[in-house]
C-alpha cells in the first residue's frame, strides 16, 4: 500500500509537471502566432537592418572627384535618419522614451496600437528605406534600383518571421515616423533660398577672391536650426590673434608655421592630408560617417544600442557643424594661401589641398572631428583601438588608431599639412566640437 501511494504521489507529480511543460510550450507557440502583445523588445534583435542601410547611404555619399551633388547634406541626412531609426523602434524598448520635446519643434511621434505587436526591424526597415529614397533624390539610377532591392529583400526575409497583420502593421508604423520626421526636416532653414553672398573686403578678413577661390560655399549653414537648443551654448573658443603683418605677431607666426610646414613635409604627412582631403570620397565632412559603420559592422550591437548610438552621433555631428559655420562666417578668418603670398612673399606658393571656398575658423573637419569623437568615447571607451579602411578602394593604407580622440587629433594635424588650416583653428575646433556633443548628451534624456 505505501508503493503504491509513492507510486501515485509519482505518477500524478509526472503528470502535473508535463501538463505544466506541454501548457508553457503551447503558450510560447501561441504567442508567436498571436498578434496580441508586444512579445519580442527592440533589444532582441540584431541591426543588420540598420547597418545595411547604412552602408548603403555611404555608397550613395561616396562621390568621385568633382561636383558635390548633396552640400552639406551629409551629416544632416545621417542625423534625420538616426532620429527616424530610433523612433521607429523605441516603443519597443521599455526603458526609453520618444525625443519629441527634446529637439527643436520636433513633432509628435505615432504611437503604436495597444496590446498588438510589431516586428521591430520591420519597422526600420520601411522608415529607413522612406527617409533615403526621400533624401537621396539625386542619386544614380543604380543606386535607387539598390534601395528598392534593399527594402524588398529585408522584407522578404521579414515576412517569414511574423503574421501578416503584424508585418503590415510594421511597415505602416515604420513609414507613418518616417513622413513625420521628413516633413520636419523640411523646416530647419536647409532648404531656404538666401539672398546672393555680399563680400565686404575687409584687410585681413576672408574675401572669395584670388588666390582665394571666389566661389561661396555654405554661407548660410550656420542660420539652420539646432536639433538642441543650447548645444553651442558655453564651447566658443577664444578667437584667434588679432590680424598682423609684424614678423613679432602671434598671426605671423601662426601663417608662418603653415609654410615651413609645408617645406618640410614627410611622406607620412602628405600622405596623411591626402587621405582626409575627402574627395575622391565623402565629400562636406562626411568621413566620420563612414568611420561609424565600419565600428558599427565590426562591434554588430542589437538594434536597440545601434539605434541609440546612431541618433546621437547624427545629432552632434549635425549640430557642430552647424555651429562651426555660423562662426566661420561671423569671424571670416582668411585662408593661409593668402598671406603666405602677399605678406610672407612667396607668389607662388599653392598648398598640397586646393583651398576651399569659405573661411578658415573653425575646422570644420575638426569640430565634426571632435563631437563624433566624444559620442564614440561615451559608447565604447577611452582606449578603443581600430584601424578605418575608408578608401582602401583608391589603394591608400589602413590608417590604425588606439582611440576616437586619436584619430580626430589627426585629421586636424591633417588639414595643417595640407596647408588650408592653422593649427590653432584646428585644435579649438576640436575641443568646440568635443564641448557640443557633451552638452547634447547631457540634455538629451533617452530613458525615461
Amino acid at each position: 500500500m505505501l508503493f503504491a501511494a509513492i507510486s501515485t504521489f509519482f505518477f500524478f507529480s509526472c503528470q502535473k509537471q508535463l501538463r505544466r511543460q506541454t501548457t508553457q510550450a503551447e503558450i510560447a507557440a501561441e504567442a508567436k502566432s498571436n498578434s496580441h502583445g508586444h512579445l519580442q523588445q527592440t533589444k532582441t534583435f540584431s541591426s543588420e537592418v540598420a547597418r545595411k542601410w547604412q552602408d548603403m547611404q555611404l555608397r550613395m555619399l561616396r562621390l568621385p572627384a568633382g561636383p558635390n551633388i548633396y552640400g552639406m547634406n551629409g551629416n544632416r541626412f545621417f542625423a534625420y535618419c538616426g532620429i527616424g531609426l530610433y523612433e521607429s523602434v523605441v516603443p519597443g524598448m521599455p526603458a526609453y522614451q520618444s525625443l519629441h520635446g527634446q529637439l527643436t519643434d520636433m513633432p509628435v511621434m505615432p504611437s503604436t496600437e495597444p496590446g498588438l505587436s510589431y516586428h521591430w526591424p520591420t519597422c526600420a526597415n520601411a522608415a529607413l528605406a522612406f527617409l533615403n529614397k526621400n533624401f537621396f533624390t539625386l542619386t544614380t539610377n543604380a543606386n535607387k534600383i539598390s534601395m528598392d532591392s534593399l527594402e524588398s529583400d529585408l522584407n522578404t526575409a521579414y515576412q517569414t518571421e511574423v503574421d501578416a497583420a503584424t508585418f503590415q502593421r510594421s511597415v505602416a508604423f515604420g513609414k507613418t515616423v518616417a513622413q513625420k520626421i521628413f516633413d520636419w526636416s523640411k523646416t530647419d532653414g536647409a532648404l531656404t533660398v538666401y539672398p546672393a553672398y555680399v563680400d565686404t573686403p575687409h584687410l585681413g578678413q576672408w574675401s572669395p577672391s584670388a588666390p582665394n577661390p571666389t566661389a561661396v560655399f555654405a554661407n548660410n549653414w550656420g542660420k539652420n536650426r539646432l536639433f538642441v537648443q543650447g548645444s553651442s551654448t558655453g564651447t566658443a573658443s577664444p578667437p584667434p590673434p588679432p590680424y598682423s603683418t609684424d614678423p613679432g605677431s602671434a598671426y605671423y607666426a601662426m601663417v608662418k608655421e603653415v609654410y615651413d610646414v609645408s617645406q618640410a613635409l614627410t611622406p607620412e604627412q602628405a600622405a596623411t592630408a591626402l587621405y582626409f582631403r575627402d574627395s575622391p570620397g565623402f565629400q562636406a565632412g562626411t568621413h566620420y560617417l563612414s568611420v561609424f559603420s565600419e565600428i558599427m559592422n565590426i562591434e554588430k550591437p542589437q538594434l536597440d544600442y545601434y539605434a541609440l548610438a546612431h541618433v546621437k552621433t547624427g545629432v552632434a555631428l549635425a549640430d557642430a557643424q552647424i555651429d562651426c559655420f555660423k562662426i566661420k562666417y561671423e569671424m571670416k578668418v582668411d585662408r593661409p594661401i593668402k598671406y603666405i603670398r602677399e605678406v610672407l612673399g612667396h607668389t607662388t606658393w599653392n598648398p598640397l589641398l586646393a583651398t576651399p571656398p569659405f573661411p578658415d575658423f573653425p575646422s570644420g573637419h575638426s569640430q565634426t572631428g571632435g563631437a563624433f569623437a566624444t559620442v564614440l568615447t561615451s559608447l565604447f571607451g577611452q582606449n578603443y583601438s581600430f584601424t578605418i579602411h575608408t578608401y582602401d578602394y583608391l589603394g591608400m593604407t589602413p590608417r590604425p588608431y588606439h582611440s576616437f580622440n586619436e584619430m580626430a587629433e589627426d585629421i586636424g594635424k591633417s588639414r595643417v599639412y595640407a596647408g588650408i588650416h592653422y593649427t590653432y583653428s584646428c585644435t579649438e575646433a576640436l575641443r568646440q566640437g568635443e564641448k557640443i556633443a557633451g552638452n547634447i548628451l547631457n540634455t538629451l534624456r533617452f530613458e525615461k
